[in-house]
């Protein structure tokens, strides 16, 4: 029996809306901020039930921070300043270096070797979600990396909290510049790592290296002109200057090379170590490894 076409126009509104495919038969894209959310969760989960990731960046600087501060005693010469308070306040610099620098750069390089990063770029999932997902990971464990060695050093070893609104500022603005100078710097590193095997191996001297002179361990100005020349040239020196001008006195700038905490400059530099590790990572990252294609 032929349909009339009023009969004809009610069956076409009956009928379910088609949906118009995505590329490649894939479905429709999951819009950015879903994505991220599932990713972020998907990057922190995997780090807290990694007992290895937990080990090296996240307690690592905690274990240094307890075994030094236990050992350190006296004043810095030059100064009524507990030498332990000038080591904790760089330490808190190498537990961001851990959590952004060291700990993302092995993360990127793994995945890339084992061609997870290859396998995602093949999914509806946008890829700035999975940049977003290693964000919140790098931005949850700092700010709990940085609570637990101040809560610490404040319980343990008499660090005096910052004492002006002005510091809890500069605390801040340190803390974020130099997470984002860190983070963006592993992301472009991971390129230079060839597969996951070696990557503790790639990443572990510079972490390391940084640490020693940047003045984490020894007083800043005691270091060789050639130490403190070279030191300059990266993010983790200034982030400790920045950090000690937020925990320890005034007074110690008379000690400091420039004679001052210079936090303009503290953050300028941090802020182009920020540019240039986007830059290097928009020009060196491959979705694919070296063994995956």
């Amino acid at each position: 029996m032929s349909l009339t076409r009023a009969d004809r126009l009610r069956e076409t509104s009956r009928a379910p809306a088609a949906v118009a495919p995505s590329p490649a038969g894939l479905g429709p894209a999951p819009g950015l901020l879903r994505a991220s959310a599932a990713r972020s969760s998907v990057e922190l989960k995997a780090f807290f039930r990694n007992k290895q990731s937990l080990v090296f960046t996240l307690f690592f600087p905690v274990i240094l921070l307890v075994v030094f501060g236990s050992i350190f005693s006296g004043k810095v010469e030059g100064t009524d300043t507990d030498f332990r308070q000038v080591f904790m306040a760089g330490v808190v610099a190498a537990g961001v270096m851990s959590t952004a620098f060291s700990g993302l750069a092995i993360s990127v390089a793994i995945e890339r070797d084992n061609g997870t990063v290859r396998r995602l770029a093949l999914t509806p999932m946008p890829k700035a979600a999975y940049f977003l997902g290693k964000l919140a990971r790098v931005v949850v464990t700092t700010v709990l990396e940085t609570v637990l060695l101040i809560g610490i050093a404040v319980l343990a070893f008499d660090l005096p909290l910052p004492s002006t609104p002005g510091r809890w500022f500069t605390l801040a603005w340190c803390l974020t510049l130099g997470t984002a100078a860190c983070a963006l710097a592993g992301v472009a590193y991971s390129a230079v790592i060839p597969n996951s095997r070696s990557a503790s191996a790639i990443v572990t001297p510079v972490f390391m290296v940084l640490q020693f002179i940047s003045g984490v361990f020894f007083p800043f100005h005691q270091l060789p002109l050639w130490m403190q020349n070279t030191a300059a040239l990266f993010p983790v020196k200034w982030m400790a200057q920045g950090f000690r001008s937020v925990f320890l006195p005034d007074s110690f700038t008379a000690v400091e090379p420039a004679g001052s905490w210079e936090l303009g400059r503290i953050a300028l530099i941090l802020a182009l170590w920020a540019a240039g590790g986007l830059v290097a990572t928009v020009l060196t990252f491959g979705w694919r490894g070296p063994r995956v294609r």
